[in-house]
Order: C-alpha cells, then sequence, then structure tokens
C-alpha cells in the first residue's frame, strides 16, 4: 500500500452519505501525506463540495463527459451521435493532468456522466470514459478515491478487478438494503473480490439490525445521525474541518478496510 496508493471506489443510492464518505478517506489520506486524486464518476456531480473546494476553484472543473472537443479528438467520432466508427481504445494518459484542479493536497476530476444509452452503452463518451477510469485505476501510482453513482456503468471487468476495496454505503432502510445487495452482487460480477459495506445515519441501538439485514455481507462500521453534516451541507464546508467527532469514526472505518486488504 505504500508503494501503489490504494484504489477505492464508493457507491451506494443517492442521498445514503457515500460523497461525504469519499471525501473524508481523501482528507484522511492526504492527512498522512499521500498523493491524493478523487475522481467524481457519480451524475450527481458534489465532491468537490464536500471535499470543501473553494466555489472560484469548482468553476475551474471542466466535466469530460461535457468536452465535445476531447471526446471528438480521442474518438474520432462526434459524441452523441449513433452509427458512427471511432476508436475503441483512446489515448487517455495526458488527460488527469488537464483536468484536475487541486486544493489542499487533493486532486480532484470530474467525469461526468453519458446521459445517452444504458448500460453497456458503445458511444464515443461512454467508451473514453471506461478507457480514462481503468488508466487511473490501473496505471496511477496515487491513492486514488472514485465516488460512484449507485451503477457501475463505468466499470468493466479489468477495471473493477483492479479496485483494491469497493465500499458501498446505506442508511436504515430496506430500499437501501435492496441497492446495496443489488450493488454488491454486481461488483462480484465483475470480479471484485474486496467488497466492503459502511452503514450511515445510524441512530443509537439499530446497528444489530442491519447487521442481521445484511447478514454475510463484511461491515466496515456505522456512522450515527448528526445534524452536524446537514449544517456543514448548508454552509458549503467539508466536514473534516467542521465535525471532527465524525471525521474519528471515519478513521476508525478506514483503518478496518486497511486491516480486511492486508
Amino acid at each position: 500500500m505504500s508503494e501503489k496508493g490504494l484504489k477505492i471506489a464508493f457507491s451506494g443510492k443517492g442521498g445514503v452519505g457515500k460523497t461525504t464518505l469519499a471525501s473524508l478517506f481523501c482528507h484522511l489520506y492526504a492527512k498522512e501525506g499521500r498523493k491524493i486524486l478523487a475522481v467524481d464518476a457519480d451524475p450527481d456531480a458534489n465532491l468537490g463540495m464536500a471535499l470543501g473546494f473553494p466555489p472560484e476553484i469548482r468553476k475551474k472543473i471542466v466535466t469530460i463527459a461535457d468536452d465535445r472537443q476531447l471526446i471528438k479528438e480521442r474518438t474520432g467520432a462526434e459524441p452523441g451521435t449513433s452509427g458512427q466508427i471511432f476508436v475503441l481504445n483512446p489515448r487517455v494518459e495526458d488527460i488527469p493532468e488537464r483536468y484536475v484542479v487541486e486544493h489542499a493536497g487533493i486532486k480532484l476530476m470530474q467525469m461526468g456522466n453519458v446521459t445517452k444509452g444504458g448500460a453497456g452503452c458503445a458511444c464515443p463518451e461512454s467508451v473514453l470514459i471506461k478507457h480514462l477510469l481503468r488508466h487511473l485505476v490501473l496505471g496511477r501510482d496515487e491513492t486514488v478515491i472514485v465516488d460512484m453513482e449507485a451503477g457501475l456503468e463505468h466499470l468493466g471487468r479489468g477495471t473493477a478487478e483492479g479496485v483494491d476495496a469497493f465500499v458501498v454505503v446505506v442508511e436504515p432502510g430496506q430500499r437501501s438494503f435492496q441497492t446495496a445487495m443489488a450493488v454488491v452482487d454486481l461488483a462480484k460480477d465483475l470480479g471484485v473480490t474486496k467488497v466492503f459495506l459502511v452503514a450511515n445515519k445510524v441512530l443509537p441501538g439499530d446497528e444489530e439490525t442491519i447487521r442481521e439485514a445484511l447478514k454475510g455481507l463484511t461491515i466496515l462500521g456505522f456512522l450515527p445521525y448528526h445534524q452536524g453534516i446537514a449544517r456543514a451541507d448548508l454552509a458549503g464546508q467539508s466536514l473534516f474541518e467542521t465535525e471532527p467527532l465524525i471525521s474519528e469514526k471515519v478513521m476508525e472505518i478506514k483503518a478496518k478496510l486497511e486491516e480486511e486488504l492486508l
């Protein structure tokens, strides 16, 4: 883990707190002196805000899926159109250095989402994003933290197998549990062998009920329901700076994850 940075992907349905957890992992690893690349691969992109990037820096972010010129340049096809011949293995190695913004020792890249088509979309945008994510996971030395959507459309088998850990965030509730178990199954189908769960917004006394509902899955820890999280979000502040007790809880989860990966 010291020579080549960890590659960790976070997933979960909207609103469960996966972006918050991913941002805290970024800050904790940055505090250790690691080089961090945070990748926002959620269509509802707000990882930069969760990380505490100032508005003037966030304004500089170019979403890769929306950069029509880049997509055409690398794939040879016009994005958003069908029936074209395009390059299936576009060059992506230089993209990270051109599209990252940096703050507080953390580099951030915003992948965006392919709005046309569904799973398995063979469009130029999808091909570029999948190859770029594969490069970030397999070809980079930084610790890479990926904030995914609930689905796994950006992950191909080779990329998934290169991820060191896949962390699915859940909140108390059967719908969240069902989403989490579906994501776990998808991840395992793609060859991810290290899949873990974190339960968020947990009230006192609910831990055993959650364990029973998610029996057979490895739960790294429980994060309590905390009004400070909503306040930080409302103020556009980083939870790492405003709520040290939550950061301490996440540090315990991070330590458990590293024990599991040894």
